[in-house]
């Protein structure tokens, strides 16, 4: 009899062990500049539709996320799901860090619902689908309407046509010998590589092939855009140094009269503006026209000891409801036709120019350069180049030999 109690005492304990194991944390990495973010709702929300599964949300500062978590990565120790770009995608997958969720997917009953291109655009180069589509933008050419039409300029739709704008449009509004306005507001510290792709890559330029950047009309046209702050001084003084608080900033402020950038600004401009903002598709090149399709996705990592928690947590965000009220917060699009079927945050101008946009929304090779490109060869590269300091094809020699060399 004392041994059956003891056994069944003991037995008692054991299920009572695995029942306070059962649990499992998902650590979830995740950026957002807006402090009134839906993410603990969303989490609450997630937990209550999945006992056993809890969420440890950490938001990490933009400026050091992708530091962090490759730190994390290196260190045995990542996230079991984060917020990724896909400019990150070639380095993550020469890390060995990311799972494959094609498994998932497949099984996923959410899957139809996704913006088909979607899919495609996020695919890797191994033919897997390691992301999760989240949000999605496409850059455009924010431009003040009223200065257009009190300086009879028309909306440009080439380079020659946005050179005139932008001449016409620096301005020394009250004639004290002083620039005011200035006709573009360029992102030349990190980020604004895209920019610069507007203008250089569908002019002859191919950054994906070894040399694409040296040929004499890619020369050229890098060079007519470092011309239009050395020779024209169409952007402001601040340009070289300048990111995205900078150039929005200005925009809203008046100090210039266009920018490029995407839908996510678009409320912070008309509460500045109001119906003096508009927008419209970036400037064609001489071979068609390039513009940056901006993505946010999740990723879950090949370290996690709860993947399939973690696509669980990756699919809600993406599903219905809950993927319109994350993008609510972050300003960008719903990656669901449901969600995008009835979405009123973004006033239809700007809307129409992001759908007008994205039959030549692009993205940089995916390779684990890209990574370095962004973060550090661009911005240190296009600076010096805005300053004098290296010419117009030393600066592509330069890009071409950290994707070539």
């Amino acid at each position: 009899m004392r041994r059956l109690i003891a056994s069944v005492f003991a037995g008692a304990l054991l299920f009572a062990g695995f029942g306070a194991n059962a649990e499992e944390e998902v650590r979830f990495w995740f950026h957002f500049d807006n402090p009134d973010n839906p993410i603990s709702q969303l989490v609450s929300k997630f937990e209550q539709e999945n006992p056993g599964i809890k969420i440890k949300a950490e938001n990490i500062p933009w400026n050091t996320y992708y530091e962090k978590l490759n730190t994390s990565i290196i260190g045995g120790n990542p996230p079991d799901v984060a917020m990724v770009k896909l400019f990150a995608l070639p380095q993550l997958l020469e890390m060995g860090a990311l799972h494959p969720l094609d498994d998932h997917i497949a099984s996923w009953d959410g899957k139809a619902d996704i913006q088909d291109e979607l899919w495609e655009l996020n695919r890797a180069s191994d033919g897997k689908n390691y992301y999760m589509p989240l949000q999605y933008v496409v850059l455009y050419l924010y431009y003040r309407k009223d200065l257009f039409d009190q300086h009879g300029v028309k909306v440009p739709t080439n380079r020659e046509e946005f050179l005139e704008a932008a001449k016409k449009l620096t301005l020394d509004t009250n004639n004290d010998g002083r620039i005011d306005v200035y006709g573009f507001g360029m992102r030349g510290a990190k980020g604004g590589h895209d920019h610069w792709a507007t203008f250089v890559l569908p002019n002859g330029a191919d950054i994906n092939k070894e040399g694409g950047l040296l040929t004499p009309e890619a020369i050229a046209a890098n060079q007519w855009f470092i011309d239009l702050h050395r020779v024209h001084k169409v952007f402001p003084p601040s340009a070289p140094n300048d990111g995205f608080k900078e150039i929005t900033g200005g925009f809203k402020a008046g100090r210039t009269a266009m920018t490029i950038h995407h839908i996510g600004s678009s409320a912070g401009m008309v509460e500045a503006l109001g119906d003096k903002v508009s927008a419209a598709p970036v400037p064609q090149g001489t071979q068609g026209a390039w513009t940056a399709f901006g993505d946010e996705s999740t990723a879950v990592f090949s370290a996690s000891k709860v993947k399939d928690a973690a696509f669980k947590w990756v699919a809600f965000l993406s599903s219905g409801d809950n993927n319109v009220e994350f993008n609510k917060a972050s300003g960008q699009l719903p990656v669901t036709k449901s969600g995008s079927a009835e979405w009123t945050l973004h006033e239809k101008r700007f809307v129409d120019a992001t759908v007008a946009s994205l039959p030549f929304a692009r993205t940089l090779p995916a390779k684990p350069q890209t990574s370095e490109f962004v973060g550090s060869s661009w911005p240190t590269n296009m600076q010096r180049a805005l300053l004098g300091e290296i010419s117009a094809e030393e600066m592509l020699r330069n890009i071409d030999n950290l994707y070539f060399k």
